[in-house]
């Protein structure tokens, strides 16, 4: 029976995306923005933790010095939230079935030559970014940004038919996967052959394999091992995000992000804190721009000082 539901999922989520991809592209943007306006009205409880997460960090953005944003509310924020997620999956889509060509190609991209000096080490490099803007086009683009293939961190889906569906789907741009679990091997194999590593970072960890940091004003878990994985084996690591602006998208590199040089747990704490300063600044400057619906701060919480 199990096994019967996951192939009807995987023939749906084919449909679907089959369906959007094959829509007139000037078509597009109009269409994601329904679909982002659906998603925040049927949704309720994503909705109902994107605006309650806002509203817990919204004191701490509005005093951040990149705060520009005409968006005053928690909900006015959330809404327009799921309206850029709803514009996402129109694009991603239209990348899974061979028809975001347009879409890479429009792509802006600033900071290249701190790519480019961060790579001429030949030690590797961690591309750090997080779930902002649409993140899985960063990956998909990553070919005609970068010129070399990426190996990207991902979690393995609980289909295994929609697994392979997706994974195959991402592979036509010549990414490679790492499933979360047991990924450090491989990522220390593609390190070691002076491969590229995308790695989201900006979800909630467990204590066992994160540090406690102040993440938007709030206390929250946060994955220690992109500072761990730099300790042990020199590899650059490199903030970079990806937001919408106007009609396309801007794809931020940021300098390398030099280690405290302290490799006691308290040295990582900092490290991954300051790393994690990167995406707070972000956050200010383009607060419809990030994935919201995350428990974040869950497992920890508090209020600390925003001052």
């Amino acid at each position: 029976m199990k096994k019967s539901i996951w192939l009807i999922q995987a023939a749906l989520f084919y449909l679907f995306t089959l369906v959007i991809a094959y829509l007139p592209r000037y078509l597009s943007k109009r269409i994601g923005k329904k679909i982002g306006g659906l998603l925040f009205n049927v949704i309720r409880s994503r909705r109902s933790i994107a605006i309650e997460n806002i509203r817990q960090a919204l004191p701490f953005m509005k005093r951040h010095p990149a705060w520009s944003s005409p968006l005053e509310t928690p909900e006015e924020i959330a809404h327009e939230t799921f309206l850029h997620l709803g514009m996402s999956i129109v694009e991603i889509c239209r990348l899974y079935h061979g028809k975001g060509d347009a879409t890479i190609d429009a792509i802006e991209v600033r900071g290249q030559k701190n790519f480019e000096h961060a790579r001429a080490k030949h030690k590797g490099l961690i591309l750090i970014g997080g779930h902002c803007g649409n993140w899985e086009l960063m990956a998909l683009a990553s070919k005609k940004v970068y010129r070399e293939n990426i190996s990207v961190i991902v979690r393995r889906q609980n289909n295994p038919y929609l697994n392979t569906l997706v994974d195959q789907m991402r592979m036509h741009y010549s990414n490679q996967m790492i499933y979360k679990v047991g990924a450090l091997r491989p990522i220390l194999n593609v390190i070691k052959n002076d491969g590229l590593i995308g790695m989201l970072a900006d979800q909630a960890a467990f204590a066992d394999d994160g540090v406690l940091i102040d993440v938007l004003g709030r206390k929250a878990w946060a994955n220690k091992a992109p500072a761990v994985i730099a300790h042990k084996t020199g590899v650059p690591l490199v903030p970079m995000f990806i937001h919408r602006e106007d009609n396309h998208h801007v794809l931020t590199i940021h300098p390398e992000y030099e280690l405290c040089g302290d490799r006691t747990e308290e040295g990582i704490r900092l490290d991954i804190q300051a790393l994690s300063r990167y995406l707070e600044d972000f956050v200010c400057a383009h607060p419809a721009d990030w994935y919201w619906v995350h428990r974040r701060w869950k497992r920890a919480g508090e209020m600390v000082d925003a001052a």
